[in-house]
């Protein structure tokens, strides 16, 4: 199964505000999640992928500053659902 999130030009600013918001979104997952668990390595590998989001939301930002012009993105989830060996 594909969903496709993104396809298509947008203006820096629109491609900015999406993707902020999508990464958002994550980030609020991740962190829910560090308030629910308490085991000490999972928190930890959230934290990091916290880290990893902003990072990757500042560089976009750095990049999406310099242009004006419209800006190609594409954003695909494929996701793929194993098949119950005893239904099949």
């Amino acid at each position: 199964m594909k969903i496709t999130l993104l396809k298509g030009s947008f203006s820096a600013k629109d491609l900015q505000d999406i993707i902020t918001q999508m990464i958002h979104a994550k980030i609020n997952y991740h962190e829910k999640k560090i308030a629910d668990d308490d085991a000490e390595e999972t928190i930890k590998m959230r934290e990091k992928r916290i880290i990893m989001l902003q990072k990757d939301l500042y560089e976009l930002r750095e990049a999406l500053s310099e242009t004006q012009k419209l800006v190609n993105a594409e954003a695909e989830i494929n996701i793929t659902i194993p098949v119950d060996a005893e239904k099949v």
